[in-house]
């Protein structure tokens, strides 16, 4: 069995209270209530950062060539998406 490094944290009494009122009501123990949302906000936030990353990289890619899709284009093109055919996606221009 493997063990994990230890981590401690220090929570106000209210918060502390509101976390073991919870873990009880769903049965669990508050260090797995903790630990399920550390996980959660974990992967949101790298999710977050990423989509930050991809917009900067896309938006440094505009600036150097100037392609780009109109809105309507690519609003047409999601519209065919949403009704379930499927569609190429739109072509870029200057």
């Amino acid at each position: 069995m493997s063990i994990s490094p230890t981590t401690s944290l220090k929570l106000d009494a209210q918060i502390k209270e509101r976390v073991q009122r919870l873990a009880s009501a769903r049965r669990r123990s508050p260090h797995w209530l903790m630990r399920e949302a550390i996980e959660e906000y974990v992967e949101r936030e790298e999710k977050r950062e990423q989509l930050r990353r991809d917009a900067l990289t896309t938006w440094a890619h505009y600036e150097a060539t100037g392609l780009h899709v109109t809105s309507e284009a690519a609003e047409a093109w999601l519209a065919k998406l949403e009704t379930g055919k499927n569609a190429a996606p739109p072509k870029c221009h200057d």
